[in-house]
């Protein structure tokens, strides 16, 4: 059975399709095979891997309405041993649509559960929102992996995300446990850097992510290209920190 991971954090700009992307990639690099489903209807993880948004026939709302079925939307990227089930604009009528049918937080998870056995890794780029598609992300999780930008208002917001966890947990998945929260744009030589980490370790203890990912000209650049930047510049340091996130990850779940 694979593992199905959210990113989500519902403030913006934290480096969390960029994480949904590189990490899916970096756990195919190693060897793993992986999906990842882009349920933003921005699709900003689906042209990140090369994916012409304005080309889909079939997208993940089609699976979570209940129109397809999920191995009609799923396509095979450029990369290794990396699968997309793809996201447009047409997944931001879902939350209207979701609410008057029945078991409306458990579509996407009824819709996968058939494919889920096919894969070591099932990531899930969540919008920034906690809305009635994010709650599916999260019902069908086994876990929750939290990017958090180190900036002054880095924790603005958290609280509310772990309610809605608690909540997802009581109501409909008892267990959905937080995979790590994981630094983004990380630069140590600042002071704010070093308080906001040490704000987020005293809020989340042990569940911090060793590895943080820098700030780094080649992470931004490579979505304009269509690569996640493990393929784009395999030797800068955001490549290097999203591979080793991978490995920590994979450790994590061995020992555990």
């Amino acid at each position: 059975m694979g593992r199905i991971i959210s990113v989500a954090n519902q403030k913006g700009g934290v480096g969390k399709t960029t994480t949904a992307v590189n990490l899916s990639a970096s756990l195919g690099k190693v060897g793993f095979k992986v999906l990842l489903i882009d349920v933003d209807p921005q699709g900003n993880s689906t042209s990140g891997l090369g994916i012409d948004r304005r080309k889909i026939n079939i997208s993940t709302y089609d699976v979570m309405t209940g129109m397809k079925n999920p191995e009609e939307a799923i396509i095979k990227t450029e990369f290794s041993n990396l699968w997309l089930s793809p996201s447009n604009i047409d997944l931001a009528g879902a939350e209207l649509e979701l609410i008057s049918l029945e078991q409306k937080e458990l579509r996407l998870k009824s819709a996968i559960s058939a494919i889920t056995g096919e894969y070591d890794y099932i990531l899930i780029d969540c919008s920034p929102s906690l809305g009635l598609v994010t709650a599916n992300a999260l019902c069908c999780s086994d876990s929750l992996l939290i990017p958090v930008q180190c900036e002054y208002y880095a924790l603005e917001g958290l609280s509310q995300l772990v309610n809605t966890v608690r909540k997802l947990k009581n109501r409909a998945n008892p267990g959905l446990g937080v995979e790590g929260v994981l630094l983004t744009m990380y630069d140590g030589r600042l002071n704010l850097t070093q308080q906001v980490t040490s704000e987020i370790k005293k809020y989340f203890s042990k569940k911090v992510f060793s590895t943080v990912i820098p700030r780094g000209v080649r992470i931004s650049e490579a979505p304009s290209f269509g690569k996640p930047v493990v393929y784009f510049d395999e030797n800068c340091k955001g490549s290097k920190a999203y591979m080793e996130l991978a490995k920590e990850m994979i450790n994590k779940s061995q020992t555990a």
